[in-house]
């Protein structure tokens, strides 16, 4: 009878054990998984590659190359030493060209984060120019002090535009101020521009596709969105900072112009990705 009693708790004790180790394993798969878009997803950073078909596109520009950098939110939960990182890498990718489309800080009323970051961004460097506008974080921080790094870096492209050159030809790239916390001046900007010839504009907010303006823009780049940062399959992102809610991320035909808006590098209203991990993007221009 003893030995018929001890079977029986030793086999009570091991059903114990595994059903202690089943919670251990499935409470530790839980915890995994709803940490992963806090812990892991928003490190996640990404190199992708894109061909972006542009009208007009001079033929000598086929494969032109631009790593573009948008939303980096430096600030909390986004240290220096990954915006060192992501500096870095952009500078070793082959390209031609390098364009930031704006929100490098994440606090509001602050000139502290601005004079910390841009002693970093001001070391990018590519073969024809780094070329920089700013978002509404930047201005929300404080808007004299980012214009004053703008040009500072020599990086500033707020309405402005420069030609760039290859075998006799040219395309024409501009920026222009935020849309919420600046003016666009799009047709302004690209006064004197010759009609016929290849626009690209750097727009920090892909809303900025939506306005009016005479000037025909053949691509224009942008951020802002963060992808919407979840995106749910099937359904896309629930939340996005943008009137148009067709704006979420990647390469978009408008009824005026081609747009490419980036997922960016840090995080807006909530530090979580999920199903839509940070990007730098590297664009790969290709004529239509």
């Amino acid at each position: 009878m003893d030995t018929d009693k001890d079977h029986l708790n030793q086999e009570v004790e091991n059903i114990g054990r595994r059903k202690f180790l089943k919670t251990i394993l499935f409470g530790g798969a839980g915890m995994l998984i709803a940490s992963y878009p806090f812990m892991i997803e928003r490190n996640l950073i990404l190199i992708n590659h894109y061909n972006i078909p542009v009208p007009n596109l001079p033929h000598s520009f086929q494969d032109f190359t631009m790593v573009h950098l948008t939303d980096l939110h430096y600030g909390f939960l986004v240290p220096e030493a990954v915006i060192r990182w992501v500096v870095k890498k952009a500078n070793t990718l082959p390209k031609d060209i390098i364009v930031c489309t704006g929100d490098y800080v994440h606090e509001n009323d602050t000139t502290g984060q601005i004079d910390q970051v841009w002693p970093t961004l001001a070391r990018l460097s590519a073969p024809l120019g780094v070329y920089s506008v700013l978002g509404n974080h930047d201005h929300w921080a404080d808007t004299e002090r980012s214009l004053y790094w703008l040009q500072e870096s020599g990086q500033n492209l707020r309405h402005k535009v420069i030609p760039l050159e290859r075998n006799g030809e040219r395309i024409w790239l501009g920026g222009t101020g935020d849309y919420w916390e600046d003016e666009l001046l799009i047709d302004a900007t690209f006064q004197g521009v010759p009609k016929g010839e290849c626009k690209i504009l750097l727009a920090h907010n892909p809303d900025t596709a939506d306005t009016v303006f005479d000037t025909r823009v053949d691509l224009l780049i942008s951020g802002h969105t963060h992808g919407g940062q979840v995106r749910i399959p099937f359904i896309g992102a629930p939340v996005l900072p943008v009137n148009n809610k067709n704006y979420d991320s990647g390469y978009i035909r408008t009824d005026k112009t081609a747009l490419f808006i980036s997922r960016g590098i840090g995080w807006a209203h909530l530090p979580v990705r999920f199903n839509c991990p940070p990007e730098i993007a590297v664009l790969h221009l290709v004529t239509e």
